[in-house]
């Protein structure tokens, strides 16, 4: 069998070609430019030449992208959209008209001849031509990770996306809680539903990124449970509390708001269960919620990965936190840290005991 993990994250998309008749050290890799950053330089470069733009597609991932539409609006330069790729920008289409701009049906051509974007955040036939170049054939199964905040547009995402984990986690907080089949995904999680679209039957496993890195984090030897998995993304940092392979308590924030020390802080604070969903929000983070925790001295391991992990990697030995760093680790899953969301992905077809 053959399956194509791909891990969407803010900056890069990591990719896992794994086929089960070989080791998976032996899996074919690729570390690209992130979908939204793809899409970010197209419009940049339609600011620059003063075009207009026309987005199609359908609803992928924001950040970047949506950024690059405002900062296109803010020239003075037209955008029309379709109604999917215009949820893109925002979940509430009024607040997108509101911003400028000019929603319009797919079978309507814009005046002036805008550049056409795709909005898409799996784009096979660049993959399969970036393969084709080695000789090497598309599989027929997918697994995918995106960040979905779910759709709420009358809620912040960041209070909706942390009641989607709460419910995981009371309901029992097992991996294939976090872990959808394409015709299993929940109504509410748009952007996973869109990339279930565009690969068709071909998608089998979806899964938000966060928990797909703890998962996959957890296939490295030094993560002996009970244990503390700290994701450090590009855009968010996802911490997770795990004991016999069930996520008991979840918190995220911006990774751009978090230092070496004040990250071991929370960090400890999350394992006591002293860290309290208004202790992030309010910082400007998504949340904390803790259903289950023994306390930090109860944690056997601390496994952090993710591509910003130099955040605790570079602190200075003297303002490194003893006893956090005694049981702290960076995880590298057989071995390859910028994959842990892709063997997250593949965790089914790993190991049993998930």
């Amino acid at each position: 069998m053959r399956i194509m993990a791909i891990d969407i994250g803010a900056g890069t998309q990591d990719i896992i070609l794994y086929d089960t008749e070989r080791e998976v050290e032996n899996s074919l890799l690729m570390i690209m430019p992130s979908p939204t950053v793809i899409v970010a330089r197209r419009i940049h470069d339609a600011t620059s030449g003063q075009k207009s733009i026309f987005l199609k597609g359908g609803l992928m991932g924001g950040g970047s992208s949506a950024r690059a539409v405002r900062q296109h609006l803010e020239q003075g330069l037209k955008v029309y959209a379709i109604q999917d790729a215009a949820l893109t920008i925002n979940d509430d289409l009024e607040k997108v008209k509101e911003m400028g701009v000019r929603i319009v049906d797919g079978n309507e051509i814009p005046p002036g001849k805008p550049e056409e974007i795709v909005l898409q955040d799996i784009d096979v036939q660049a993959i399969g031509n970036a393969l084709a170049g080695f000789g090497v054939v598309m599989p027929d199964m997918f697994a995918v990770a995106v960040q979905d905040h779910g759709n709420s547009p009358n809620l912040s995402n960041r209070i909706y996306r942390f009641r989607l984990f709460e419910k995981l986690i009371d309901e029992g907080g097992e991996f294939g809680r976090f872990a959808y089949g394409r015709d299993a995904i929940p109504a509410d999680l748009t952007r996973m539903i869109s990339a279930a679209h565009t690969l068709g039957d071909k998608g089998v496993v979806f899964m938000d990124t966060g928990p797909a890195a703890i998962f996959g984090a957890l296939f490295d030897p030094a993560a002996i449970q009970p244990s503390i998995v700290v994701n450090i993304g590009n855009g968010h940092t996802l911490a997770a509390l795990v004991k016999d392979h069930r996520v008991t308590a979840l918190y995220e924030h911006h990774t751009s708001s978090l230092t070496g020390e004040k990250l071991q802080q929370q960090i400890i604070l999350f394992a006591e269960g002293r860290l309290s969903f208004d202790d992030v929000f309010s910082d400007g983070g998504h949340g904390c919620y803790v259903r289950e925790t023994e306390g930090f001295d109860a944690v056997r391991s601390v496994m952090i990965t993710g591509p910003r992990l130099n955040i605790l990697k570079n602190m200075l030995p003297e303002k490194r936190h003893t006893e956090l760093w005694k049981k702290l680790h960076f995880a590298a899953p057989f071995g390859n840290m910028m994959l842990s969301g892709c063997y997250g992905l593949l965790a089914p077809f790993l190991r049993e005991d998930i």
